[in-house]
């Protein structure tokens, strides 16, 4: 029995499907099947039903299943632990972050970071919070940044800190008059939100449902930078992050607050309960929590 081969059942069973799995493993997926049966012949089983589009673990394959993914557990455990003696001289530190708050933390964060640490490799991968669950859960990234709400029990969810959602609005609107403003000033404008899919377009329209509101949507998009550019060409408002709103320097848009209660989201970060982040991803989210956990200039 080999530790490949572990790996390989523990990807077909979670994607239940064998090219899928040896896509993820980066392999072929004849050799992926081909190390599988040779597996079955050792225990003297089959591990999985194989169907026409689908792989479904037997009850033998249940049962290996769950002994394999903590053996496997266990020896990443100890490749992090390894890493950690060395004191962050070398190793990959992966993780997931949403786009809406990626260009806007990650940069002064990234460069603290790499400062401490320079040997330790960052690979970000930006998605929505539903692929993020998906990579976490496949164990795919060492941990996510992302917004709440977070609804997995196999996730550790921790919230890092919260964060207004300000008004923008286009430079010479009736409304930037007005130095404060009441969630009933949104009533008949035109708003520009993130597509479906997208939780920080989910939060906004949350916002105006809790108060009744029924802004007309004129546009979606799928990045901020896209709407705040629409917003700036006067084709309508939108609330924005005040980590974006901070990165306006050349305050080419007009922001204003709304009166309590305030729009905010939380960001929170997340990882699987079975495996908890390395002493990299611990230094990471410790100068996240370091900067952002403090009211901002």
């Amino acid at each position: 029995m080999e530790m490949q081969q572990l790996r390989y059942v523990v990807a077909v069973a979670r994607t239940r499907n064998f090219t899928r799995a040896a896509e993820q493993c980066h392999v072929s997926q004849p050799s992926l099947s081909q190390q599988i049966q040779k597996l079955e012949e050792e225990l003297g089983g089959r591990l999985f039903d194989r169907m026409k589009r689908e792989a479904k673990l037997t009850p033998h394959g249940e049962a290996f299943l769950s002994r394999a993914d903590r053996i496997l557990e266990e020896v990443e455990a100890a490749k992090r632990e390894a890493i950690d003696a060395h004191d962050l001289l070398c190793g990959t530190l992966t993780l997931g972050v949403l786009p809406t708050i990626a260009p806007y933390l990650l940069p002064r964060v990234l460069a603290e970071f790499t400062k401490k640490f320079p040997g330790v490799e960052i690979v970000v991968q930006e998605d929505t919070t539903a692929r993020l669950l998906r990579l976490a859960n496949a164990y795919e990234i060492d941990f996510a940044l992302a917004s709440k709400p977070i609804q997995d029990e196999r996730l550790e969810v921790k919230e890092l800190f919260s964060e207004e959602l300000l008004l923008a609005l286009p430079t010479g609107h009736p409304l930037t008059r007005k130095r404060m403003l009441s969630a009933a000033d949104l009533e008949g404008e035109r708003l520009i939100v993130m597509k479906e899919g997208h939780c920080l377009g989910d939060q906004v329209l949350g916002f105006c449902g809790e108060r009744n509101l029924h802004p007309f949507i004129g546009f979606r998009s799928a990045q901020l930078e896209t709407i705040q550019s629409l917003v700036r060409a006067g084709l309508g408002i939108s609330l924005i992050p005040a980590m974006a709103v901070r990165q306006d320097r050349a305050n080419t848009l007009a922001y204003r607050p709304l009166q309590a209660p305030k729009p905010k989201r939380t960001i929170t970060t997340f990882w699987p309960k079975r495996r908890p982040p390395g002493r990299a991803a611990r230094e990471f989210l410790k100068i996240i929590s370091a900067r952002y956990a403090r009211p901002q200039p």
